[in-house]
C-alpha cells in the first residue's frame, strides 16, 4: 500500500494519526482507564495525568518522588497527580504513539531517549518550554552535555532527561582484592586495554575457583549490543543509520571488539553460555569476580550481602564510552493543551527532577546535576562509583527503529550471541549486522 499524498493537504502523518485516532479511543476506555481514566479533564490545572513503564522497585520510587510533591504549599508542592503505569516495552511505547496521534494524551509521560528519534519526528510529541523550566529552576546547565544532546530533534527539545541508566561493571570486592585488582582506596584500578582485561578475568578465576568475568547474554534481546555498542564507540567509531542511506559502521573497529569479545569470554576462564539469569546467580554465588550488567541491578545486588563495588565500563580502546539509555520527560502531542496545565507540567517535572536522590538509590544516575553534587548522593555507594560515566554515555544511533525495546536491538544482538558461542567468525558476524542495520533503513518510516 503507498503512503504518497493523493490529496491536497494529505499526508502519511496525518493518516497515521487519522488511522491511530480509534485505537487511541479504544485504549482510553480500555487498558488505561483500568487505572481510573487518565485522560480525564479536570478544572485543577494541578490535577495532572502521567503515563509511566515504572514498576517493581522503580514504580515505588516513583510513588515516593510524587507524594513529596504533592499536597502542601510552595515551589514544588501542591499537585495532584494521576499516575498510570503501563507495561515496559512496545506496547508501552505502542500505546503512547495512539494517544498522541488521536490527540488526547496524557500531561507528562515517560520515555527513553534512545526512543526519541521515532516520536518526535512525526509530531507525536510537542516541545518543551525552556523559557518556562528556567522560569521553575531548570535550565540545560544542570544535564551533562552527552545527555542534553540527545534530548533534542533538530535542535529542539522535546524531552527533559530523568536519568541515566549505564552498562557497567559490578565487582567483588574482596575477590577483586585478592585478585589486585583494587587501588590504595579500594575502588577498581584502571583497566585500560583488552590484554589487561584478559589478565584481569584470568587474576579473578584464579581466585573463585571457576570463573573471572560473568556476562548473560544467551537469549536475551539487549545485552550483547549493550556491551558491543559500548565498546565499540571507545573505538572512536560511530554506528550510522542515515534516514534513507546505508549504514556507516567502520568494520575494521567492529571487527576488533567482537575478536576480543571471543577471546574474553573464551568459554573457559569466562564463560560464554550464560543467560541473564544464570550470570547474575553465579556472581550472587561467588562463582564469578566481575560482573557485567546494567546499574538498574544494583538494588538486587547490594541485597546479596556480597561486599559489592562498582565502576563504569572500563577503557579498553582509547576512548571514555558507556552504553547507557535515560529515562525522560515528554509532552505528548495533544491538539489543543490548555495553557495552564501546560505551564504545570513544566512545573511538575523541575519539582521531580528535584527529588531525583530518591530515583538515584535504585541505581540510577540522576540527570539533574545539581543533585550529583548534593553530600547526600557521595555518600550513596557503589552509586557515586561511577556517576562519571555520565558524561561519555553513548545512546542508541539516533533512528526510527532503534531504541530501548526495539527490533534494532534483537537484530544486532542475534550474531553477536552467535559469534561468542563459536559459530560465527568476527567478521561474519559484523558482517551480518550490517545487513541487518541495512535492511531495517530501506523499510520506511511510518511516521514519516
Amino acid at each position: 500500500m503507498s503512503f504518497e499524498s493523493t490529496a491536497p493537504g494529505f499526508s502519511r502523518r496525518k493518516l497515521l494519526r487519522a488511522g491511530l485516532a480509534g485505537a487511541g479511543a479504544l485504549l482510553v476506555s480500555g487498558t488505561a482507564a483500568g487505572c481510573g481514566n487518565p485522560l480525564a479533564s479536570s478544572s485543577d490545572p494541578s490535577a495532572l495525568t502521567v503515563w509511566d513503564l515504572f514498576s517493581g522497585g522503580d514504580g515505588m520510587l516513583m510513588d515516593e518522588m510524587i507524594s513529596a510533591v504533592s499536597g502542601g504549599s510552595g515551589r514544588d508542592a501542591g499537585f495532584s497527580v494521576n499516575r498510570t503505569i503501563l507495561d515496559w516495552g512496545a506496547s508501552y511505547y505502542t500505546k503512547l504513539a495512539m494517544s498522541a496521534a488521536g490527540g488526547r494524551a496524557s500531561d507528562v509521560a515517560a520515555l527513553h531517549l534512545s526512543r526519541l528519534a521515532a516520536y518526535a519526528p512525526g509530531g507525536l510529541l510537542d516541545p518543551w518550554d525552556l523559557d518556562l523550566l528556567a522560569e521553575f529552576g531548570v535550565t540545560e546547565e544542570n544535564f551533562a552535555p552527552a545527555v542534553w544532546r540527545r534530548a533534542q530533534h533538530d535542535g529542539t527539545v522535546y524531552a527533559i532527561p530523568l536519568d541515566t541508566h549505564p552498562f557497567i561493571v559490578f565487582y567483588d570486592r574482596q575477590v577483586a582484592d585478592r585478585a589486585g585488582l583494587l587501588d590504595s582506596s579500594g575502588a577498581l584500578a584502571p583497566i585500560d586495554s583488552p590484554e589487561v582485561m584478559i589478565e584481569a578475568g584470568e587474576a579473578l578465576a584464579a581466585e573463585t575457583g571457576r570463573s573471572g568475568v560473568l556476562f548473560g547474554h544467551v537469549t536475551d534481546t539487549s545485552q550483547n549490543w549493550r556491551l558491543f555498542a559500548g565498546l565499540y564507540a571507545q573505538t572512536g567509531s560511530t554506528f550510522g543509520l542515515p534516514d534513507g542511506g546505508e549504514p556507516q559502521v567502520d568494520r575494521e573497529a567492529a571487527v576488533r571488539v567482537v575478536s576480543f569479545l571471543q577471546r574474553l569470554f573464551d568459554g573457559r576462564t569466562n564463560p560464554n553460555n550464560l543467560d541473564y539469569a544464570s550470570a547474575m546467580a553465579s556472581f550472587l554465588g561467588g562463582r564469578g569476580g566481575l560482573y557485567l550488567s546494567g546499574a538498574w541491578e544494583l538494588p538486587t545486588l547490594r541485597e546479596s550481602g556480597i561486599d559489592l563495588g562498582a565502576a563504569p565500563l572500563p577503557t579498553l580502546f582509547g576512548e571514555p564510552a558507556v552504553y547507557a539509555d535515560s529515562h525522560a520527560f515528554v509532552l505528548p502531542h495533544q491538539d489543543n493543551p490548555d495553557p495552564e496545565r501546560r505551564r504545570e507540567a513544566h512545573r511538575y517535572v523541575a519539582a521531580i527532577l528535584r527529588q531525583s536522590l530518591t530515583w538515584a538509590t535504585a541505581g540510577h544516575i540522576p540527570a539533574y546535576q545539581p543533585v550529583l553534587a548534593e553530600p547526600e548522593y557521595a555518600e550513596l555507594e557503589p552509586q557515586s562509583s561511577y556517576a562519571s560515566a555520565m558524561e561519555v554515555v553513548v545512546l542508541d544511533p539516533p533512528a526510527w527503529f532503534t531504541g530501548a525495546g526495539s527490533d534494532f536491538h534483537s537484530r544486532m544482538t542475534q550474531p553477536l550471541q552467535t559469534a561468542l558461542l563459536g559459530g560465527l567468525s568476527a567478521e561474519r558476524a559484523v558482517d551480518r549486522m550490517i545487513r541487518e542495520a541495512d535492511t531495517l533503513l530501506s523499510k520506511p518510516n511510518p511516521v514519516g
